[in-house]
C-alpha cells in the first residue's frame, strides 16, 4: 500500500533582508506559520537488493512541476537513500492543490512531505539532525517543514527554532494569477539597496542600510522573546518540545501596537506581536520590491486588509516572496467578507486556518 502524505503550506509572518553574505546568500530573519492549505503526495518505494540502482518517478497534476533531478522531493529521495545507504525503486506522485511560485513554501513542503513517505514506506527513518541537515541541502524553507506551527527562521531561513504556538486564527490565502521568481526578487532588492547606498554618497551623509545585520538580531531576539516564558513542555509527534500552554501565551509590548490577545472562549483567536523596531513591527520587505513591479498584489492587499467598517485584518502581507498574499481574522465572518472582497476582484481566494505544530503532525498522514 502506498503511503499519502498532506504537503502543507506556509505563510511569512514577518521577513527582513539582510545584506549579501559571502556564500551569496541573504541573511534573513523571519517567522514562519504553517497553513491547513496542502498539496497532496502519493509516495511508494521498496528496497532493491545489492548492486541495483535506485529508481525515482516522479508524476504531478501540475505540468509546471519539473520531473526530474530539479525537483524538490527528487532531490530529498536520493538524498535520504544515499545517507541511509539504500537503493530503492520510489515513486512519487504529487498532487497540486498550491500555487507554483506562490511564497507559500510548496515544493519545500513537498520535499518534506516525500521524506516522511519514503521513511514509512522503508521502515528506517533518518536521525533528526541528519534530517535537519538534509533539508538545508535542499532548500533554505525545507527545515522548517520539519517543525511545523510557529518557527523563527535566520540564516538564509535554514536554521529554524520552534517557538510556543500563536492562536489559532482563520486565514484568506488570495492567489494573484502572477508567478514571483525569488531570485528575480533578491535581485531586485539588491539593486534597490544599491540605488539608496548611492544616493547617501552622492549626498556626503553616512551609509546605513534598514537591512543590516543589527536589524536581523534584533528581529530574532524579539520573535524569540515570544517563547520566553515556556510552562510545561511535551515532545510534539515530530520529537520536537512544544508548550502545552502556548495559547495563553502573549508576545513583548514595544513602541508598536500589540494586538491583545481576547478571550480564546469568544473564539477571537490570534494575538499580533508588533515587535517595536522601527515604526512599521511586522513587515515583509519583499514587498518594497515586488509592489512596484506588480501594482496589483497592492490593492489585494488592500482588499485584504478591509476597513474598519467591514471586519478588518489584524495583519495582511505577501508571503514569501509572492504572489500570494495573505490576511489574518479574528472571525469566521471577518474572513469570509474578505474573501469575497477579493474574489470580487477576480483574484482566487482561499479559506483556511494557520495550523498548530501539534495538529500539524496529527494530521501529516492521509489514510
Amino acid at each position: 500500500m502506498p503511503t499519502y502524505v498532506r504537503s502543507f503550506s506556509k505563510i511569512n509572518l514577518g521577513l527582513a533582508i539582510g545584506p549579501l553574505r559571502p556564500d551569496r546568500f541573504h541573511g534573513l530573519t523571519t517567522l514562519y506559520q504553517t497553513l491547513d492549505l496542502h498539496d497532496l503526495l502519493t509516495v511508494s518505494a521498496r528496497s532493491l537488493g545489492n548492486g541495483a540502482e535506485t529508481r525515482i518517478k516522479l508524476t504531478t497534476n501540475d505540468e509546471r512541476v519539473p520531473l526530474d533531478g530539479r525537483n524538490t522531493c527528487w532531490k530529498m529521495v536520493e538524498g535520504c537513500l544515499a545517507r541511509l545507504r539504500v537503493t530503492a525503486e520510489v515513486a512519487v506522485h504529487i498532487e497540486k492543490k498550491l500555487p507554483v511560485q506562490g511564497g507559500m513554501g510548496a515544493g519545500s513542503a513537498n520535499a518534506v512531505a516525500a521524506l516522511l513517505g519514503l521513511e514509512r514506506e522503508l521502515g528506517m527513518a533518518l536521525p533528526g539532525v541528519e534530517r535537519l541537515k538534509l533539508a538545508a541541502e535542499v532548500g533554505s524553507d525545507v527545515p522548517f517543514f520539519l517543525l511545523g506551527g510557529s518557527v523563527l527562521g535566520i540564516g538564509r531561513g535554514e536554521q529554524v527554532v520552534p517557538i510556543p504556538d500563536l492562536p489559532k486564527a482563520w486565514c484568506v490565502v488570495a492567489v494573484p494569477p502572477i508567478g514571483v521568481s525569488t531570485p528575480a526578487a533578491f535581485k531586485a532588492w539588491d539593486v534597490k539597496q544599491e540605488e539608496e547606498n548611492r544616493e547617501v554618497r552622492e549626498s556626503g551623509g553616512e551609509l546605513t542600510s534598514a537591512a543590516n545585520p543589527d536589524r536581523l538580531k534584533q528581529l530574532s531576539l524579539a520573535y524569540s522573546s515570544l517563547s520566553a516564558k515556556t510552562g510545561d513542555r511535551k515532545p510534539g509527534t515530530s520529537g520536537i518540545l512544544r508548550d502545552s500552554n502556548s495559547e495563553k501565551k502573549q508576545g513583548l509590548s514595544g513602541e508598536s501596537q500589540i494586538y491583545a490577545l481576547n478571550d480564546l472562549a469568544e473564539n477571537t483567536l490570534l494575538a499580533l506581536v508588533r515587535t517595536g523596531i522601527g515604526n512599521d513591527g511586522l513587515h515583509n520587505d519583499f514587498e518594497d520590491v515586488v509592489f512596484p513591479q506588480y501594482p496589483s498584489l497592492r490593492i489585494t492587499k488592500r482588499l485584504l486588509m478591509g476597513s474598519d467598517s467591514d471586519g478588518p485584518a489584524i495583519y495582511a502581507a505577501l508571503s514569501g516572496s509572492g504572489s500570494a498574499l495573505f490576511g489574518l481574522y479574528r472571525s469566521e465572518q471577518d474572513a469570509k467578507a474578505a474573501q469575497q472582497r477579493v474574489q470580487s476582484s477576480g483574484v482566487q481566494a482561499l479559506l483556511t486556518k494557520t495550523l498548530p505544530r501539534a495538529e500539524y503532525w496529527e494530521c501529516m498522514f492521509a489514510e
